[in-house]
């Protein structure tokens, strides 16, 4: 009997998903749009974070075990699907990490020298020196990886984006004029051709991730119960707090000049020079970069231990499965730092920061929704192949229901997939050839890695048969 205390209850569960998806560094991004945006968050909401919480709660709460996406994409097709589902997760990490620690590096550089936060080699090496604290702190073990994420979602999150929205609304109050057009005929997307869309896949890979936390399943009191609670309270948290960051950014930032990565940083700092509070600049970049730190930290954990299930599976090198003393997938993560460290040169080599920031995030946004696919067919497979399984949490009681909700987050996911292909109007990518060519090379490579891995398994006839 296992009696061992569970060290996660509804609000810390909570506070990990909503440090894992809610992020200040999103809201320049919708942002771009305007008004609009309010429309684009909210059909994102619907067609996108909405199915893959309501269909992570039912899968979470019928396959409790360690694992999370690898477990659930492993009952309905076998060892080797769950394994690339993982791979795919994890790779998208991998490539995002280097775009979410630009911002880090620059909020923290801000500090001192705005014209230093722009600097590409900079920042490359502030890039390479924050992933690698990141990864020591994490082969700390779950409960300090757990208590620095929620101490950072509070410090570098909630305060500080609570601050940008008052802001905004001081702003507003005291007469300035908003550099967002409020107005009622701004409201619906004004879109002239596929590029006017390619935002919407960054708009919707900042609200992916309601499934990463359910690597964390063991550690969870209750999970049958708590994971719906923590799912629903985190979803809304996430969309009101997204729609008026985004507000925020863009009622003080004109929208030609919203620079993605360094757009959180100059809207506090132009609100505070404007009411000679400069002296507060700098504590209040600093709080944002502890938030983003806190981000990545739940993010190198989460993918990475579902990741070390899948690869135990495989016979892949001693190395890759390597764990320390506390638990943790040192081979895995020291993988990790080479590949961020490579990627990192990308910001040597584009045109601009936004023109960087973008690329990897559209392959991130890629490599992600591919992952998504198979958890969506996953779960309408698993309604036919384990009905008997008890779920605690349903998406709904009829397999209708479930065709309904999994059906709008693969059109959803395969639609955003296909835009990414296309650069962004608002922003200049240098050549187009370079664009698209980086993009499907790296989907095609890592779409070989995760079978050329997993063909030298010897299956056994258990996973044969699953």
């Amino acid at each position: 009997m296992n009696t061992q205390k569970k060290s996660l209850n509804t609000f810390l569960l909570t506070g990990i998903f909503i440090s894992t998806i809610l992020s200040i560094r999103n809201w320049p991004l919708c942002a771009q749009y305007g008004l609009s945006s309010l429309v684009m968050i909210l059909v994102a909401f619907a067609a996108f974070l909405i199915p893959v919480a309501l269909v992570s709660a039912e899968l979470a709460t019928g396959w409790p075990e360690k694992g999370g996406i690898f477990s659930w994409i492993r009952e309905a097709f076998g060892y080797k699907w769950g394994f690339a589902a993982t791979w795919f997760v994890w790779i998208s990490n991998v490539v995002w990490y280097p775009t979410i620690l630009a911002f880090i590096g620059a909020s923290i550089t801000y500090c001192f020298s705005s014209r230093l936060a722009a600097n590409p080699v900079f920042l490359f090496f502030m890039i390479v020196i924050c992933f690698w604290v990141i990864l020591y702190l994490n082969l700390k073990g779950t409960k300090i990886s757990g208590l620095i994420s929620s101490v950072c979602l509070f410090l570098g999150t909630i305060i500080p984006g609570a601050l940008i929205i008052l802001f905004a609304c001081i702003w507003i109050f005291s007469g300035h004029e908003s550099q967002m057009t409020l107005s009622a005929s701004k409201i619906m997307p004004k879109i002239t051709g596929i590029n006017d869309l390619v935002f919407f896949a960054g708009l919707l890979l900042g609200f992916s991730g309601m499934e990463m936390p359910a690597v964390h399943v063991n550690e969870v009191d209750n999970p049958k119960r708590n994971f719906p609670r923590a799912i629903f309270l985190s979803s809304i948290v996430i969309i009101v707090l997204s729609i008026l960051g985004t507000f925020s950014i863009g009622v003080i930032i004109p929208q030609e000049n919203i620079n993605l990565v360094t757009a959180p940083l100059d809207a506090i700092a132009f609100f505070l020079n404007k009411q000679n509070l400069s002296w507060v600049i700098s504590p209040m970049v600093l709080l944002i970069a502890i938030g983003a730190f806190g981000g990545v930290s739940t993010w190198v954990m989460g993918p990475s231990k579902s990741l070390l299930e899948a690869a135990k599976h495989c016979r892949l090198p001693a190395f890759v499965t390597k764990t320390n003393d506390k638990g943790m997938p040192f081979g895995i993560f020291m993988i990790q730092g080479v590949v961020v460290t490579l990627f990192s040169f990308i910001f040597l080599i584009m045109p601009d920061l936004n023109s960087s920031f973008w690329i990897l995030t559209a392959l991130t946004s890629q490599l992600y929704l591919i992952g998504y696919l198979f958890l969506f067919t996953a779960a309408i497979y698993l309604r036919y192949k384990r009905p008997e399984v008890k779920r605690k949490f349903t998406v709904s009681k009829s397999n209708a229901g479930m065709w309904f909700v999994c059906g709008v987050g693969i059109l959803s996911s395969f639609f955003t997939l296909m835009i990414g292909f296309f650069p962004p109007s608002q922003i200049s990518m240098g050549s187009q050839t370079f664009y698209v060519s980086f993009l499907i090379a790296g989907i095609g490579i890592f779409s070989i890695i995760p079978f050329l891995l997993s063909r030298g398994h010897t299956w056994s006839p258990s996973e044969q048969a699953s």
